[in-house]
């Protein structure tokens, strides 16, 4: 995935890393530089990051009451607003797909796309299809199985079955490519056709004018460096989580904070030692090889597994989730299902949000000369399909061992709900082989996702710069590994999902903005160019 970043798709060479002072008022950096400028927003970034694991080192226990605390404040009082705002960038990009501005092209109106149709797919589903999908691919269909989301079942029953899966599609389907939608757009509208710097606060320009380029702008990128670190880490947590998982199944590691952290530590030297020597190569392959070990490992789970089962289970949930879809997205807390909220939709809503600058960056690269409504209609369905049917296939099948094999990989899960992916595994021929695959599948994610993160990480705090030092990828490689490993000594995967959705909610403040900002200037380029707004 991050070979995209660095190489194959770069911007126009409008699209520089410019220093602040050589900025023009719309944003557009004069002159190219090597490096980038380490200015205000590096080293307040750094500066509070630094604050942040001083403070979860020797303060633990009043780090986890301020995050529990702030938790349930930020999710009781402004819970909805993840709900809303999901909602309404969604149609609002549906609404775009249809309108006149569908057919401009991001870039200049002579560019076409680099890629064909089908290569960039992949690339989509290289930028997310990862760790999540191992972690929550059984996890979150089975726990909803035992546990019916917002008591609108009964426990193990069909009904259950239906809305586990209904659930999950919605947490994992258009509302969170939704983000990642918008923010491509967005970046890609802004670097390939107007040549501003890949910089979040440019984005704002159409809004702030060269106000940009001071306080306000650098308070926005220093909130997108702090989404893009905490969405990093919790997915280095879960990724440790399910390693370790795993290899204690296989071959006895103890399950415990020194693994994890043993884990971290180890995979944070590879992917920082990737990001540094650019080797893209290595990464390209990396990319490639775990969606063609995804598929497999998919394939086998489809031909071993209750096809005819799943087949109807598919068509029976796609068909609840779309009746109930517009209940779901504006489905809040009023009457009670807090908890339930923070540790599911809550969550997973942050956690979409606090990946959207990494991921909008990558769809940017890799969309110049595409039109607005191809890219919203392939960035929004094609990925949306493939989870529905990863958790499907996987999920399914661990609902059909629960209900008919007297299976208890949901008494696992309530146990450790890391261990959910590999009890499902264990029902089935060749266990020992796809358990280790899915080990394999994880660490390549692990090292691929990371290392791209760390790279857009040190391109933000190298003001926009397309080739930041090595020793600010170094910096942000380790301090990514240090915030993941004291987050989970802190209190693992609680831990975790608490920072990242008290982290998330001023950045999903800033997407609604760069949303209404993106509408502005489109509307501004029409009128000039055919005098009429859209």
């Amino acid at each position: 995935m991050s070979s995209h970043l660095g190489t194959g798709a770069e911007p126009t060479p409008a699209t520089p890393s410019g220093s602040e002072g050589n900025c023009t008022a719309d944003g557009t950096s004069a002159d190219p530089d090597s490096g980038g400028r380490l200015g205000s927003v590096f080293w307040t970034s750094l500066g509070i990051s630094a604050v942040f694991v001083a403070w979860a080192v020797f303060f633990t226990g009043n780090l986890n009451k301020v995050t529990n605390t702030s938790l349930n404040w930020v999710t009781a009082t402004f819970g909805w607003s993840y709900l809303v705002i999901t909602l309404a960038i969604l149609v609002f990009l549906v609404f775009l797909a249809f309108s006149p501005a569908g057919d401009i092209r991001l870039g200049k109106d002579s560019d076409r796309p680099e890629f064909s149709t089908l290569t960039w797919f992949a690339m989509i589903l290289s930028a997310v299809m990862g760790i999540g999908l191992v972690s929550y691919g059984v996890a979150e269909p089975i726990s909803h199985l035992a546990t019916p989301p917002h008591g609108l079942a009964e426990p193990n029953t069909p009904a259950a079955a239906v809305r586990a899966l209904q659930y999950s599609y919605f947490d994992w389907g258009l509302q969170a490519w939704a983000i990642f939608a918008v923010f491509g757009l967005a970046i890609a509208y802004s670097t390939h056709r107007k040549g501003r710097r890949t910089l979040v606060s440019q984005l704002f320009v159409p809004l702030l004018g060269d106000r940009v380029n001071g306080p306000i702008g650098k308070t926005i990128d220093v909130l997108a460096v702090f989404a893009t670190l905490f969405g990093t880490t919790t997915s280095l947590g879960l990724g440790a989580l399910q390693v370790n998982n795993g290899l204690g199944r296989l071959w006895g590691m103890p399950v415990n904070n020194v693994s994890q952290v043993l884990i971290i530590a180890a995979v944070t030297s590879v992917f920082t030692l990737s990001a540094v020597s650019g080797v893209s190569k290595g990464i390209k392959f990396l990319s490639q090889g775990s969606t063609l070990l995804a598929i497999a490992l998919f394939v086998f789970m489809l031909i071993v597994g209750p096809a005819v089962f799943i087949a109807n289970l598919y068509i029976e949930s796609v068909g609840q989730w779309a009746t109930d879809f517009f209940r779901m997205s504006l489905q809040g807390t009023a009457f009670g299902g807090l908890e339930w909220m923070q540790w599911w939709t809550y969550f997973m809503m942050a956690w979409w949000v606090s990946w959207g600058a990494f991921v909008g960056v990558f769809l940017a690269r890799i969309s110049r000369g595409r039109t607005i409504r191809g890219f919203i209609m392939g960035v929004l369905v094609v990925p949306s399909v493939v989870f529905f049917t990863w958790f499907t296939v996987f999920g399914g099948t661990a609902i059909h061992v629960d209900m008919f094999e007297g299976g208890d990989i949901a008494k696992q899960t309530a146990a450790d709900i890391n261990s959910a992916f590999f009890a499902t595994l264990d029902h089935f021929p060749l266990a020992g082989l796809t358990s280790v695959i899915a080990i394999i599948l994880v660490v390549m994610f692990f090292v691929s996702g990371a290392d791209a993160n760390t790279y857009v990480l040190s391109m933000m705090t190298s003001d926009g710069s397309l080739t930041p030092r090595r020793p600010v990828l170094i910096l942000w490689g380790v301090l990514t590994g240090v915030t993941a490993v004291v987050l989970m000594l802190a209190g693992g995967l609680n831990a975790l999902q608490n920072t990242v959705i008290v982290t998330s909610l001023p950045f999903l403040v800033i997407i609604a903005g760069l949303a209404v900002s993106f509408w502005k200037e489109l509307n501004t380029d029409r009128k000039e160019k055919t005098g009429v707004t859209l």
